[in-house]
């Protein structure tokens, strides 16, 4: 498998909200391709209104448990903008929630005042009721 340097991978990071030809690309690179870019992907799941957020976003949850540092990353900062996209990553991926599982808890059950004035708290709490049903396939996959 050839390597891919930093400046091909750059290459792979949108430039602005609409650059969905660029989204595009980085998705048909493939995990681990983008492994260097994964943080600077995920800041374009800030915003669901974000054409690229779109583009991004089931490729993104497929990645799993590699994605798990950056999402840490994500929930240091206080974007709680950001920090519902990383949830509702965590919610499409077994192996994110399993990793995020005590934080997702966390949240839906003794938020801040700005996770609940978010509404971060009835979001996790969905989570929760999805990802720990008796089929963990129905959602969370």
């Amino acid at each position: 498998m050839p390597s891919v340097n930093d400046a091909s991978t750059h290459q792979l990071v949108p430039k602005h909200k609409s650059d969905n030809e660029t989204a595009r690309l980085a998705v048909q690179a493939g995990y681990p391709a983008v492994q260097p870019v994964l943080y600077d992907l995920l800041g374009w799941i800030q915003d669901f209104n974000w054409p690229v957020a779109h583009e991004l976003f089931d490729f993104l949850a497929s990645i799993g448990a590699p994605l798990a540092p950056h999402i840490r990353r994500v929930f240091s900062r206080e974007d709680l903008s950001w920090h519902y996209g990383a949830i509702w990553l965590i919610r499409q991926s077994s192996e994110l929630y399993s990793i995020f599982r005590a934080d997702i808890h966390r949240i839906a059950s003794f938020p801040t005042v700005a996770e609940h004035d978010e509404r971060l708290d009835e979001l996790c709490s969905d989570v929760i009721a999805d990802c720990e049903r008796p089929n963990p396939n129905d959602r969370c996959s």
